[in-house]
């Protein structure tokens, strides 16, 4: 008998699992994005809407599925686009069976993003038709059109990035400064696009730069901020540490500006981070009118490296991490007596007074008896004023030379360059000659050893320079402090027991020895 052979015809859409004879209206849903919010650009986002509205809704077999739409965010990455977020979960939920937009970079100008949305999206049913290119994503060839096109959009904003990158850096090269204004405390735009100075802002600031120079730390200047009902910078009541560190750090406040701090290296992510030297910097002085005196700018910088060096620093108050116990050289903290009566006072004690069985004896201060025999010590200072200015000055020159220290540290860079070269020649001439590894790496061990042990070196009188700088500084403060004294300081001032006290250490009540930042004593 011959064979017979007789089609059966498809009667199921493969891509839809939909009959194919069977009147269902496909659910279709539009998508339109625009990626700046210029006037241009909201009248093209505002015609898109309305256009594919009309469009969808003017097809009988068509059910409108609503409109999905992202306004004045980029379309390199989709992880930020709520409204396109929004679509995908609603077509993976079945709520939509088509999706129109205007064009492949409409969708997405990362291929990767593109491409992984469209398969995930037509795994679960739901096609997509790009209008301007006259793609349809389950047609055979959609795939690789869409390919094609996303590589070409996802160039397309490699360049516009690029551009306008180079635009960036050829104003800062030109030492144009820009900040975000509406999160910079202190400053306005003038009308020339520069920094113009914000009076009632600028008063913040210069609180907080006195607060710090008095002795308080980051974390309490914050809390101290929040009680008194100050807004940060970005309209919040809360203030951090982090955020005062900004201020306190910000070469803006005395006029400079550091330009490019962070780059973006992925135009893709567009994520920031900060420029370690991968990219050019450019430092503008005198770019603006400072809030902050420069000298009291690099004095609080020179703070910061102190307090850090310190460790432990509390700063609470003005005088936390000043006041020291002369028995067991532990810190003084504050206790407060009688905290729900009339007779509420505040104590300073060592913090071991009642630690343990053999409890210091030094005795506990008031606030007012620092006050008193600081005064006190203010007015020995300027009755010996001119005696103490000439050994200061001798000091000065004696303890914070670092010429000796920087020959040193020459020598240790250049042996620091013959070790490295010495440990790259052993790595090359391992990959060029056979040896054995046991020996080789014997040798490689030795040298690397050499190496760090020179750079340990080198660290150490770099830190000791760094710190010298830092003294010398300091003396220089000092001095100038000491100098603008008045002939009788008859009460305590915050800004001087700041600038001139390093540390007060407690041995008895007759016996409280003021070490200055200088590093002299006195004993009040």
């Amino acid at each position: 008998m011959a064979k017979n052979v007789m089609k059966i015809p498809a009667r199921v859409n493969p891509q839809t699992a939909v009959p194919i004879d069977a009147q269902v209206k496909r659910k279709v849903a539009g998508y339109a994005r625009v990626s700046t919010d210029h006037d241009e650009q909201l009248t093209s986002y505002e015609a898109q809407l309305d256009y594919y509205t009309t469009l969808i809704k003017g097809h009988d077999d068509w059910e409108f599925a609503g409109m999905y739409s992202d306004e004045g965010v980029t379309g390199t990455s989709t992880k930020k686009r709520e409204g396109f977020q929004s679509m995908v979960s609603d077509a993976l939920a079945g709520k939509i069976d088509l999706i129109i937009t205007k064009s492949v970079s409409r969708f997405a100008r990362n291929t990767v993003d593109s491409l992984s949305t469209i398969r995930q999206l037509k795994e679960h049913g739901t096609e997509v038709y790009f209008e301007k290119e006259n793609i349809w994503t389950f047609d055979s060839k959609g795939e690789l059109l869409i390919t094609i096109m996303s590589s070409l959009a996802q160039e397309e904003s490699r360049s516009i990035s690029e551009n306008v990158t180079w635009g960036h850096r050829k104003r800062m090269a030109d030492g144009k400064v820009s900040v975000a204004y509406s999160n910079f405390l202190g400053y306005d735009k003038g009308e020339n696009g520069n920094l113009v100075v914000n009076r009632e802002q600028a008063k913040v600031v210069k609180l907080i730069y006195g607060e710090f120079i008095a002795g308080l730390s980051c974390h309490a200047i914050a809390e101290k901020l929040t009680k008194m009902g100050i807004k940060t910078p970005r309209g919040k009541d809360v203030w951090s540490q982090t955020t005062v560190r900004a201020i306190l750090t910000n070469e803006k406040y005395k006029g400079d500006a550091l330009l490019q701090k962070t780059y973006t290296p992925d135009f893709l992510t567009k994520k920031q981070v900060t420029n370690h030297g991968e990219v050019p910097q450019y430092y503008v002085t005198s770019n603006h009118e400072a809030i902050i005196e420069p000298e009291i700018f690099d004095r609080v910088q020179d703070m910061m490296k102190q307090r850090g060096y310190r460790g432990g620093y509390s700063g609470i108050t003005i005088f936390s991490s000043k006041i020291v116990c002369g028995q067991c050289g532990g810190w003084y903290g504050s206790k407060v007596w009688h905290s729900t009566d009339k007779y509420r006072r505040v104590i300073w004690q060592c913090n071991a007074k009642f630690r343990d069985k053999k409890h210091c004896r030094t005795p506990h201060l008031t606030e007012d008896e620092i006050k008193a025999a600081f005064v006190r010590v203010m007015g020995k200072l300027t009755t010996d004023r001119a005696m103490i200015l000439e050994e200061l000055r001798e000091d000065q020159a004696m303890l914070t030379g670092t010429e000796e220290l920087e020959k040193e540290q020459k020598r240790l860079a250049e042996q620091m360059n013959v070790d490295a070269d010495a440990v790259q020649e052993a790595i090359a001439e391992n990959a060029r000659v056979a040896q054995n590894q046991e020996e080789y790496s014997i040798r490689y061990e030795a040298l690397s050893a050499r190496f760090q042990e020179t750079k340990d070196k080198y660290d150490a009188v770099t830190a000791e320079i760094t710190q010298r700088g830092i003294r010398r500084r300091e003396f220089g403060r000092f001095i100038h402090s000491l100098e603008a004294l008045p002939e009788m300081v008859t009460e305590f001032s915050e800004e001087l027991w700041g600038s001139l006290i390093d540390r007060v250490t407690v041995h008895s009540k007759d016996n409280i020895v003021f070490t200055l930042t200088s590093g002299m004593e006195i004993r009040a």
